[in-house]
């Protein structure tokens, strides 16, 4: 004897109850992203740019935490990838082209808002470009500098000068330069560490607990400082690391190259 219709209709609406549940903790941290980087908008428009830096790195941390619940719940999807994607180019993208602007670029007229115009440019080609990688395995490393890292380091730094106290021609000019530069290294092939098998939830060795215990309690010490450094390390490990690596393929000795580089290198010299 089959079971009532409605106990049947009780067993197919508990899945979905539950699955529906499962994916609206990754959204809502992506709304808090989203809400963030709105926030450090307003901040920046009343003139409160200390503030739209730290709203800023509040939207990073919630884009870490999205991610991380959406891979631990097995809650990732499309549509979480593409609301992801227009959060990050207002928090990371939008907010601080215009806190970057309205605090050291605007004296440069023409020249300062389309540095501004141009990192957003950028990481909306950048945001475009990972989204079409988005289906493919996850690798170790990222291409090109992901827009959360260029964000941290104009949020960073604005907070390192509020903190050092450093004002005049010198922090405008180099606000521009910065700003273009990230924008370069946001659409380049240069590769950067993506941390993504990075697991707090594995075990791992003492030594390493207690380092990242000592990095959070210097950071809690001189936020603005070492926030900045963490950033400034982390944006500038990318071109050095090419750079690296490039220099050590030019040293490699030709009978450790594939056979054929060496018939290459052959013809050059025969043709020479």
């Amino acid at each position: 004897m089959s079971p009532p219709k409605r106990q049947v209709k009780r067993r197919t609406k508990k899945p979905r109850q539950k699955r529906r549940g499962i994916y609206l903790l990754p959204n809502l941290l992506t709304t808090g992203n989203l809400f963030c980087g709105f926030y450090s908008i307003i901040a920046t428009i009343n003139h409160d740019f200390r503030t739209a830096a730290i709203a800023i790195l509040f939207a990073i941390l919630f884009d870490i935490l999205d991610g991380r619940v959406a891979r631990l719940t097995g809650s990732s999807s499309r549509f979480g990838v593409e609301y992801d994607s227009l959060a990050d180019l207002v928090a990371f993208g939008v907010a601080p082209a215009l806190l970057v602007y309205m605090w050291a670029l605007k004296p440069f007229g023409r020249l300062g808002w389309g540095a501004a115009f141009l990192f957003v440019a950028c990481g909306a080609l950048r945001l475009a470009r990972f989204n079409t990688q988005a289906d493919s395995p996850p690798k170790k490393h990222f291409v090109g500098l992901p827009i959360p890292g260029a964000a941290l380091m104009v949020a960073t730094t604005v907070m390192f000068f509020y903190r050092m106290g450093g004002s005049g021609p010198t922090k405008h000019f180099l606000l521009l330069a910065m700003t273009y530069v990230l924008g370069f290294l946001m659409v380049s092939s240069i590769p950067y560490p993506s941390f993504k098998e990075f697991d707090g939830f594995q075990r791992m060795p003492f030594r390493t607990l207690f380092l990242i215990i000592l990095l959070l309690s210097v950071i809690a010490a001189q936020p603005s400082i070492m926030l900045f450094t963490l950033g400034f390390v982390f944006v500038s490990s990318g071109p050095f690391g090419y750079a690296h690596g490039l220099l050590q393929s030019r040293r490699q000795p030709i009978e450790q190259q594939p056979d054929n580089q060496k018939e290459m290198v052959k013809g050059k010299n025969g043709a020479g």
